[in-house]
């Protein structure tokens, strides 16, 4: 399997995070193994790269990427991190490294259903082995509990429309695929496409809803720096303000760390003329005291 998604800020994370022969470093949302692969190169055959991710398909991607490589897989949300390597008998590595964004080739994969611009089931999960789909939420929750997700997760200053229009349809049939939820979005009155499309804030709440993302980030940023060793960097890539308000705020009130970017770090023109999806990566370092 030979996946197209591009890591983001790669230059960046490489400098960030320092990964040099011999060190066990952690990529806490492996993906398609693009920054696992690189920081292996770094570590050479006597260091250690331990990539985690829910997403078996992703596993599988990084898996081909990483052939050959000192690159562990481990099938886990990474706010399970403590106990997987300590399931690995590891105590602490030299740097922790996490993209919150989702891979290219989850969005362009139709069946699993994070796209509006493509027509498939309304699904969402990154670990399918999960009950709850995006369909779930969407066909059992109440107009109010669907107004404050959109809003709460999405931002979307239309929530309570969009929420009464979607308990409306559901009495007469459910929604299933992302077709029917992107074009009854589309049909609201007043709905307006400016830079993006109506759909956007919409898909992206139920997408973090689904997989509990803001939950299991605080958890993972609370446990991470104990699994530091002194002097090693822990390196986060958001793509959001609900994200990276989080991180910030870990990394600057968080005791065991010391922050090492005063402000986010963006990609460069060149990387956006190569790969427009990094036009909303920010990149924030911190060190463990």
């Amino acid at each position: 399997m030979t996946a197209v998604h591009r890591p983001v800020l790669l230059d960046e994370v490489l400098a960030w995070l320092d990964p040099r022969p011999g060190g066990i470093f952690v990529d806490a949302t492996a993906g398609a193994g693009g920054h696992s692969a690189a920081i292996a190169e770094r570590v050479g055959p006597e260091g250690r790269v331990i990539g985690f991710d829910r997403d078996p398909m992703m596993l599988d991607f990084a898996r081909n990427r990483s052939e050959g490589l000192p690159v562990t897989l481990v099938h886990s949300a990474y706010d399970r991190l403590g106990e997987e390597l300590e399931t690995l008998g590891i105590a602490q590595v030299d740097g922790i490294l996490a993209d919150l964004g989702f891979a290219s080739d989850q969005m362009d994969t139709s069946s699993r259903g994070f796209s509006f611009q493509r027509e498939g089931p309304l699904d969402m999960r990154f670990d399918p082995s999960q009950p709850i789909t995006a369909a779930t939420l969407v066909n059992e929750r109440s107009a109010d509990e669907l107004t404050s997700l959109f809003r709460d997760l999405g931002d979307e200053p239309r929530a309570r429309a969009i929420a009464d229009r979607i308990v409306e349809r559901r009495r007469r049939a459910p929604i299933t695929t992302t077709d029917e939820l992107a074009s009854l979005i589309r049909g609201i009155p007043g709905t307006r496409r400016d830079r993006i499309d109506p759909s956007t804030r919409v898909f992206q709440a139920l997408r973090i809803a689904v997989n509990d993302e803001l939950a299991i980030l605080d958890r993972f940023l609370a446990a991470a720096p104990d699994r530091l060793r002194i002097g090693g960097r822990f390196v986060v890539i958001s793509f959001h303000s609900l994200e990276d308000e989080r991180v910030k705020t870990a990394f600057r009130d968080d005791d065991r760390l010391r922050p090492l970017t005063r402000k986010p770090v963006i990609a460069g023109d060149r990387e956006l003329r190569q790969n427009p999806r990094a036009r909303s990566a920010k990149l924030r370092a911190a060190e463990r005291m």
